[in-house]
């Protein structure tokens, strides 16, 4: 039996409003959210070499063992929430913002989600300018994923 290889895409959209990055409660309902489909370009799974790629579990582990949690979104797609204790640190503003990290300390970075280029942007300019990458991770799940699996957020302004 000759098996052909699947061919995959991703869904056409077809909403017209503009997307929402991070899933968004659904009123007089508990527990439940609605994720928007729309928005973004799924994003690799490592975002730079040696750069590891952490889900919720290896997440919360690096966080009791002392990493840093960057939030890397820019202010006007961060929803109002984000993760307790992660730092906001503008995917743009990395460089500039360099000294603010801890290469002893490990760095994990999330965005809003798989298909939000932010983090991965960040990642990758620190890499390509001398960086250590085994000082930095990446959350690649993001808030998108966070939210999902109903694990706590803060509110931010």
């Amino acid at each position: 039996m000759r098996v052909e290889p699947a061919v995959i895409e991703r869904m056409t959209r077809t909403r017209s409003q503009d997307p929402a990055s991070v899933p968004r409660e659904v009123a007089g309902e508990a527990d439940l959210v609605v994720v928007d489909t729309t928005w973004g370009e799924l994003q690799p799974l490592q975002s730079a070499p040696g750069v590891v790629t952490l889900g919720e579990l290896e997440l919360l582990k690096s966080l009791s063992g002392g990493a840093v949690l960057i939030d890397s979104r820019v202010p006007g797609s961060r929803a109002g929430i984000t993760i307790p204790g992660a730092v906001n640190i503008p995917h743009d503003r990395i460089l500039e913002s360099r000294d603010q990290l801890d290469p002893s300390r490990l760095s994990v970075f999330f965005c809003n989600g798989p298909q939000c280029p932010q983090s991965p942007a960040a990642v990758r300019a620190l890499v390509e300018t001398g960086y250590p990458a085994s000082a930095l991770a990446y959350y690649r799940g993001g808030l998108h994923d966070w939210v999902a699996l109903a694990m706590p957020t803060e509110r931010v302004t």
